[in-house]
């Protein structure tokens, strides 16, 4: 992707530019133990279920409570399990839940039960109103035009479309993964193109592995915004972030936007290591947008990165500058 990088670096000092830090919503941090790619849904009722990767990566599981800090407390409930062979056998990672037209989705990845590396996209549903209760339907994988790599779904509507983003191996051997976004015929079928939207080019975003993956969509102040996780997932793992005018074309990829350094990452200061892989939400009174991610309090990992089960769910709140962007507060506590 050709971005201008002059006039990315002078935006990027406008927007974080005038920050306020007006702390006013309090969490019980981590919200969740051994929970990483958390994902908050949100209801109109102002019920939250939250869903995440549990270190076995076996399961799928949900807790729901009437309050963000509910969570800590809530109990998980299993909606489905990993199958014994084949597809859909292993490296169960990165569950999303979204209500779609009057139904439960969730978008999850997984591998085969013979060749853990063979992850690709896959689909549940649910009619139930309740996405704790009723029956899970396993509706199959999405289909991309490469069939490759793939993982970190989320899904977004704008101007009446339904689109995808997700993180995928689009050159092959271990270039690693960009983000690619496409058009949804419904909420289980791409209609294409796909285009690639952001790949690792950055030091920052190829530490040990090449890595953009774990999209998270938010709209606000005439933009949509995509944070992105980067690098492997210890200490290095951090956050990017694009971004593009919500009247442009968003299947041009020259539309977008890509900050050129992270925007969240490691603190030793407040022990915070290896952020990223978040969700958007708001607040109860939904005031204020917040943001769910997981990280770990420790840096010096033991064995390899995806075997240690510390990473723990986490929610801050989001400030958004003058200039209409969001701030993560790289400096402030939880």
């Amino acid at each position: 992707m050709k971005l201008n990088r002059i006039f990315t670096l002078i935006v990027l000092t406008i927007m974080y530019s005038c920050q306020s830090y007006s702390q006013s919503v309090k969490f019980n941090n981590p919200i969740a133990e051994q929970r990483a790619d958390p994902w908050v849904y949100k209801t109109d009722a102002g019920e939250y279920y939250l869903i995440a990767t549990v270190p076995e990566y076996d399961r799928i599981v949900i807790r729901k409570a009437n309050s963000i800090n509910g969570l800590k407390e809530a109990q998980d409930k299993e909606v489905w399990h990993k199958h014994e062979k084949g597809v859909m056998g292993n490296h169960i990672w990165a569950p999303e839940l979204h209500r779609i037209d009057g139904k439960w989705y969730i978008y999850f990845a997984a591998g085969d039960a013979e060749d853990k590396w063979k992850i690709r996209i896959w689909v549940l549903s649910n009619p139930s109103a309740d996405p704790m209760q009723g029956k899970w339907t396993e509706e199959g994988q999405i289909k991309t035009k490469m069939d490759s790599f793939s993982l970190d779904a989320t899904t977004f509507v704008h101007n009446g479309k339904r689109y995808l983003i997700w993180a995928q191996n689009v050159r092959g051997g271990n270039s690693g993964t960009a983000l690619v976004l496409s058009e949804m015929k419904n909420p289980t079928t791409l209609t294409g193109p796909e285009v690639i939207i952001t790949e690792p080019e950055f030091n920052w975003e190829r530490i040990k592995y090449n890595v953009n993956e774990g999209p998270a969509v938010i709209k606000k102040n005439g933009k949509i915004f995509v944070t992105y996780s980067a690098s492997a997932t210890n200490h290095n793992y951090c956050m990017g972030m694009l971004w593009i005018n919500e009247k442009a074309d968003l299947l041009d990829a020259a539309n977008w936007q890509k900050s050129p350094g992270p925007v969240f990452y490691t603190n030793d200061d407040l022990k915070r290591y290896g952020p990223g892989h978040n969700s958007f939400t708001t607040s109860e009174d939904g005031k204020s947008t917040i943001m769910i991610y997981h990280a770990r309090d420790y840096k010096e990992i033991q064995g390899h990165e995806l075997s240690d089960k510390n990473r723990a769910t986490r929610a801050r709140v989001v400030e958004w500058t003058k200039s209409g962007f969001p701030d993560f507060m790289q400096n402030q506590t939880d």
